[in-house]
């Protein structure tokens, strides 16, 4: 079994200073794995999620610095049996973030597709892959909380959870 934390759209330092504590807490207490979906802002968001657990994640729309240039448009990664592939959400065809997330992962045939770009918390189920955005844990724009997600997997299964705060 794993336990994964999943962020998107942290843009640090401009929309936090540091973590929020409820995403602290969550790291203290143990995680398998971390997911970040794109727009880090920073390196520095990378340099202290990782002194928790393995970091996997994607460019977003803002990273512009040569850090960035390192992260790729799209990662794909397995824990336990589940196939997760990992898109910021802004690239690709479709009308919508959910769209575009979906028609740019298809094809690698994964079990759930965590995106972010929207900052808008979003799980849905099509052709049996899950899509989630996890929303935003320090800039949740028009939303009425923060958010993060959690991906429990085991050994043929996983379960997706949104967390918010205020």
């Amino acid at each position: 079994m794993k336990k994964i934390l999943i962020i998107a759209d942290t843009h640090m330092p401009k929309k936090g200073i540091s973590l929020p504590e409820q995403l602290i807490s969550v790291l203290k207490k143990g995680v398998d794995l971390i997911i970040h979906a794109g727009d880090w802002s920073e390196k520095s968001v990378y340099e202290e999620l990782s002194l928790y657990a393995p970091v996997y994640g994607v460019r977003g729309n803002v990273e512009k610095d040569e850090w960035a240039k390192q992260l790729p448009d799209k990662e794909v990664l397995q824990a336990e049996q589940i196939k997760i592939a990992i898109v910021h959400g802004h690239l690709g065809k479709g009308r919508t973030t959910p769209d575009r997330a979906y028609q740019s992962c298809m094809k690698d045939k994964p079990d759930v597709i965590i995106f972010g770009h929207s900052h808008i918390p979003f799980m849905e189920k099509r052709d049996e892959i899950t899509i989630f955005n996890p929303g935003s844990p320090t800039d949740k724009r028009r939303q009425k909380k923060f958010s993060y997600g959690i991906l429990t997997t085991t050994s043929n299964d996983f379960e997706l959870k949104h967390y918010y705060f205020t």
